[in-house]
């Protein structure tokens, strides 16, 4: 069933990719082919890590390209696969994909490869490691870099509403936002907020409200258990209700205010959810004077420990067509390396995901240096990235429809809303 789906949709997918990308001599070439993201960042960092390579290893030569542009690189890929043109080793691979392409027999296991248990051991705590395994009890992907999502807020603002520390619950988020509200121009319409998200209905954008929310309240529990639906639970409804009530008060505006100018710079907010490529935009647009920092995100009242957020993962595959898997490993391996991730940190202003980041002397003159990036290290302990799940995308556009009618309209309770999400996502999974 999914492979059949994965090449109806791959069909679809094909014209949205130039058919330059083909690489008709697949099965005679000697070197590697290396996809990343199209992010700058990263393809500077991608050209750089492969020029070493090839420098030490030119007997083994990378070649390497962005991911083709197209309306998304999922999409990319995905037509790719359906072509055979996919590239030996890509590093941008969403983890909620994963599964998808597991089952439909498209990546090698990288677990069978000789030293990727021990390597991965060394990088990963057992947490990660559990979340990356497949349902197959095969291990798919290497867990590479991770952006959590946190809570960015204007510290001067909060400072003159009586906060010198960031609110932590909901209630305190609440009566902050109670108390930033305002009508600055005194025309009679509210025009300073405490937050905002687009309202927009895609699936992913609840990666920025709703699903790190739950992470956050539950202690970063699982949507999808064992083909099983558990969201249907108070967590979730918390979240819901929480989000509900910031636009039923008007703390959060519905208008699209994003479209005009960049609304927490310019202080028409005093929030919001973000990973830690907002350092390198703040820094570079922010005027003079500005303050700011991340904490995490708000919890309900009686939570108790850590807070856990969405990691936003992206990890490195190798895919079937590759014609010698063990020296594609190798090069991952080397990409992968301690000396390696802390370049990709400083070019990126992206967290690798490795374990004891903080703890590790390699790591700590970069967060000295760079003391905004390091509320995002801390977080890093206490992330998740997605279920092992080929439903995935569809449980969270169910998710994402019942959070548009409960959240946005009104016309659902939070509990109606999860019952329904729940119900629905469920049938599919069978």
């Amino acid at each position: 069933m999914v492979l059949k789906k994965l090449f109806h949709w791959g069909f679809l997918c094909l014209f949205l990719v130039p058919f330059t990308c083909y690489d008709s001599n697949i099965s005679k070439r000697s070197h590697l082919i290396y996809w990343s993201s199209n992010n700058p960042d990263e393809i500077e960092f991608a050209q750089w890590v492969v020029n070493k390579w090839n420098s030490r290893y030119p007997e083994k030569q990378v070649r390497f390209q962005p991911v083709p542009e197209g309306r998304s690189s999922e999409e990319v890929i995905l037509a790719a696969v359906v072509g055979k043109t996919t590239p030996d080793v890509y590093s941008n691979m969403w983890q909620g994909d994963v599964e998808y392409y597991a089952q439909s027999g498209v990546l090698v296991p990288l677990d069978t490869l000789q030293g990727y248990m021990t390597f991965l051991n060394q990088r990963c705590d057992s947490a990660v490691i559990a979340e990356v395994t497949s349902n197959d009890g095969h291990i798919y992907q290497l867990p590479w870099k991770i952006n959590p999502i946190m809570l960015i807020y204007n510290e001067k603002f909060f400072e003159e509403i009586g906060y010198y520390q960031p609110p932590a619950t909901y209630s305190e988020y609440l009566d902050a936002a109670k108390k930033f509200q305002a009508d600055t121009d005194g025309d009679g319409y509210i025009d300073r907020w405490i937050g905002h998200r687009d309202v927009i209905v895609t699936w992913w954008q609840r990666f920025f409200d709703f699903y790190p929310l739950y992470l956050a309240a539950s202690g970063g529990s699982k949507l999808i258990d064992n083909g099983r639906v558990v969201f249907n639970n108070k967590y979730a409804i918390q979240a819901l209700k929480f989000l509900r009530l910031l636009y039923e008060k008007n703390y959060f505006s519905k208008e699209m205010l994003e479209a005009r100018q960049d609304v927490f710079l310019a202080g028409v907010i005093a929030t919001r959810f973000v990973g830690p490529w907002e350092i390198v935009h703040a820094e570079k647009f922010k005027t003079a004077g500005f303050r700011y920092h991340f904490t995490r995100l708000p919890v309900p009242d009686d939570h108790q420990g850590e807070a856990f957020t969405y990691g936003d993962p992206k990890n490195i595959v190798i895919f079937n067509t590759c014609k010698d898997p063990q020296r594609a490993w190798e090069f991952i391996k080397f990409m992968a390396s301690k000396e390696m991730d802390l370049e990709f940190l400083k070019m990126a202003t992206q967290l690798p995901r490795r374990k004891d980041l903080l703890q590790d002397e390699d790591f700590k003159s970069y967060f000295v240096a760079h003391p905004k990036m390091m509320p995002f290290a801390k977080q890093a302990k206490y992330v998740r990235g997605t279920d092992a799940c080929a439903q995935l995308k569809e449980i969270f556009d169910i998710i994402s429809q019942e959070y548009e009618a409960c959240v946005i309209f009104d016309v659902k309770t939070p509990e109606q809303a999860m019952e329904d999400a729940a119900r629905t996502a469920q049938v599919i999974l069978q």
